[in-house]
């Protein structure tokens, strides 16, 4: 990528805090699995007929925990590390978290719905690392990524890649130990959630007046929400927006300086 954003390397060795924590929490479930046994998979992985029937809900955010050999889990957590930390150097630690389980839980759900019977337990982060690369091809369109690490391949291209692998391999039907509809769900999830951000209404009572057309609340309120701080938030809102729709490159001089100080505060 010809841009570097903040003025770092997009693959600095420089480890935001959710990265590092969601890698020591991965890590440290990987080795209790190990020595519980095959049992543990059963209770806090996510098996659908469980879910389903006997309303163990806990799996649905559990089983992105568990992974099912010590290559699922490094090839997942390299992916998090690797593309994880440009995006929650530019979204904040908070927001990346959000974003990460919401495309985890979201992939839970696509393959509840997808086999609702099933007792074979589903883990990994996979559905959550799935909506990281589409995070990261939504922010950095034209960024290249290597292919098995020979073949270049823009970030862009390589998102509606995965996405056609995951949907084929859900319908063809055939025996496999990978859920794509997991991966597939994730992908889905995540770019509704970039694409389409209704969320952000449930964090700024006057825009979810707004779009309810709900009476204006009182004066008293309504400066609590006027002070500076939501006024900066606001403007990042904005400029997060345009990323999303027109990439980095778009834009200004302002702008950059704006998501610059946002992201210092955010690392303090």
């Amino acid at each position: 990528m010809a841009y570097r954003y903040y003025q770092q390397p997009l693959f600095s060795r420089r480890w935001g805090r959710a990265i590092k924590w969601l890698i020591i929490a991965n890590v440290s479930v990987y080795i209790i699995q190990m020595f519980v046994g095959r049992n543990f998979l059963f209770i806090f992985g996510l098996v659908p007929a469980r879910v389903v029937r006997n309303l163990w809900l806990w799996q649905i955010f559990t089983h992105m925990f568990l992974h099912g050999g010590l290559f699922h889990l490094l090839i997942n957590l390299f992916v998090l590390w690797m593309f994880g930390k440009p995006i929650e150097r530019e979204w904040g630690t908070s927001s990346f978290l959000k974003y990460y389980f919401t495309c985890g839980v979201g992939a839970s759900i696509f393959v509840l719905l997808t086999s609702l019977n099933s007792r074979i337990p589903v883990v990994g982060a996979s559905g959550a690392i799935y909506g990281i690369l589409v995070a990261f091809a939504m922010l950095y369109p034209d960024s290249i990524i290597y292919l098995y690490f020979l073949f270049p391949i823009k970030a862009k291209h390589f998102a509606i890649l995965i996405g056609a692998v995951a949907f084929l391999g859900g319908i063809s039907g055939g025996r496999s130990n990978i859920a794509h509809f997991g991966h597939l769900g994730g992908l889905l999830v995540g770019y509704v959630y970039l694409k389409f951000p209704l969320w952000k209404y449930r964090f700024h009572p006057e825009r979810l007046l707004t779009f309810l057309r709900l009476p204006k609340i009182s004066l008293k309120r309504r400066k609590k929400y006027k002070t500076k701080a939501y006024k900066i938030e606001e403007r990042v809102n904005q400029i997060l927006d345009k990323i999303l729709l027109h990439g980095v490159d778009s834009l200004t001089a302002e702008e950059k300086r704006i998501m610059d100080e946002y992201s210092r505060k955010e690392k303090q």
